[in-house]
């Protein structure tokens, strides 16, 4: 019970403002509540397998019952809370502009800054709130203070994004990067961290770590990597788009000096949101990408220097961060973590078909690589669509070539049934 009125307790605010969420004074708001206060009483590995409760969690979401949405590792959709939150927040804004926006909700920025905190285990006042990952990266990647013939470390892996940063910088400045072709997926965790030692020389300032490979759902050992890259007196910059709230970890834990991720991702906040972090003693010497007062402050709020935004999208991250806590991190990380193994386990025993990514939870989760033997990732993506009306996306990237299913936290087996029939009949065919 003490989740559920934890749960309630945060709305108080709202409710202060005449505007408790719709959705919890519902029918399915109050059933979402008392599966809730049922799945506390039973053990983390039992919940996992409730299908019941998971039933629940899908009615709290808006998604489609006509198109099988197995492509979150894109964005996630927002579960009717965050929706809420943010409409009547936008209509609050919109009735005194100046007024609500600055002087209401404006003030809200730092409590959620200390929620964000808490949720990443570092000092709130290592935490900016941002848009998404690439603003919070290309913060990093142009504020750092690299000279020509400094080298930087990254993967052909890496996300496109940041690679065309390192590459502006690279034309612009005569900075050297330094690339790494990792053949994944991997196990050993010595080869993984190996292939950045090697890469490493004594020219080297940055090594770029993506946490988790979006194209195929490797996690990366960035802990082991940071270690031997501090010996070395290298800077670590971690991509976390695709792990915040996706499993359990602590940002400080990661030993990194600059992390960047996007909320409306695995937190499921609103679309446009995202957090960056600077551990303390370097934010004085990291530059904002966006001009601030003082470029050389010591305060993380110069990396907020937007202007005007949507304040309505920044406020809606306290519901998710809210939903995400009620569901519980352990439990939804081996949730999406059993979802995963669920369906790639029965595609793994069917002939010409295998799924790329590892089934231990230390290397992947929710993400998974499906291929079939002779089938281009765009046709098999083409027929999952056409035949059972399954969303999901063709991976042709480096050496990485196959179709990524994502499911999420309001996916339910039957989903998965139909997905695995589907590989079924797609690789019979000749």
């Amino acid at each position: 019970m003490s989740t559920r009125r934890n749960f309630l307790q945060k709305f108080s605010a709202l409710a202060a403002l005449g505007a408790t969420p719709p959705f919890l004074d519902s029918a399915q708001g109050k059933s979402f509540l008392q599966s809730i206060d049922r799945i506390n009483a039973l053990s983390v590995e039992d919940s996992v397998q409730d299908e019941t409760f998971w039933y629940q969690v899908r009615q709290a979401y808006t998604v489609s019952s006509a198109l099988i949405n197995l492509n979150n590792g894109g964005v996630c959709p927002q579960p009717k809370v965050v929706q809420e939150a943010v409409e009547r927040y936008n209509r609050l804004s919109n009735e005194t502009p100046s007024y609500y926006m600055w002087r209401t909700l404006d003030e809200g920025r730092e409590p959620l800054r200390r929620r964000l905190a808490d949720l990443a285990g570092v000092s709130q006042e290592e935490v900016a709130i941002n848009r998404n990952s690439s603003e919070a990266l290309e913060t990093i990647i142009f504020g750092l203070r690299l000279k020509a013939g400094d080298e930087v470390v990254l993967t052909k892996q890496d996300y496109p994004n940041m690679i065309n940063a390192w590459k502006q910088r690279e034309k612009r400045d005569g900075i050297v990067l330094k690339w790494i072709n990792l053949e994944l997926p991997s196990e050993d965790k010595n080869y993984l961290v190996k292939s950045y030692v090697d890469a490493f020389s004594a020219k080297t300032k940055v090594v770029q770590i993506t946490h988790l490979i979006n194209w195929i759902g490797q996690i990366l050992p960035v802990k082991e990597i940071a270690r031997e890259a501090h010996k070395r007196g290298i800077e670590v910059l971690v991509d976390g788009a695709h792990t915040f709230a996706h499993f359990q970890y602590s940002v400080a834990d990661l030993d990194c000096d600059y992390y960047g991720t996007s909320l409306h991702k695995w937190l499921c906040a609103p679309f446009g949101s995202g957090m960056l972090y600077v551990k303390k003693e370097k934010i004085k010497n990291l530059y904002p990408l966006l001009a601030a007062p003082d470029a050389e402050s010591e305060d993380i709020r110069k990396f907020e220097n937007l202007g005007t935004r949507s304040f309505a999208i920044e406020q809606g991250i306290n519901q998710a961060i809210d939903f995400h806590e009620m569901i519980g991190g352990e439990r939804k990380e081996k949730r999406l973590h059993y979802l995963k193994n669920y369906w790639a386990e029965k595609a793994n025993a069917m002939p010409r078909v295998k799924v790329k990514t590892s089934l231990k939870l230390e290397y992947g989760c929710a993400i998974g690589l499906l291929t079939i033997e002779g089938k281009k990732p765009g046709d098999i993506a083409s027929f999952f669509h056409q035949n059972y009306k399954i969303h999901c996306v063709g991976i042709e990237w480096e050496n990485i070539k196959g179709v990524r299913i994502t499911p999420n936290v309001y996916t339910t087996t039957r989903e998965l049934d139909t997905l695995v029939k589907a590989i079924e009949q797609f690789s019979k065919q000749v």
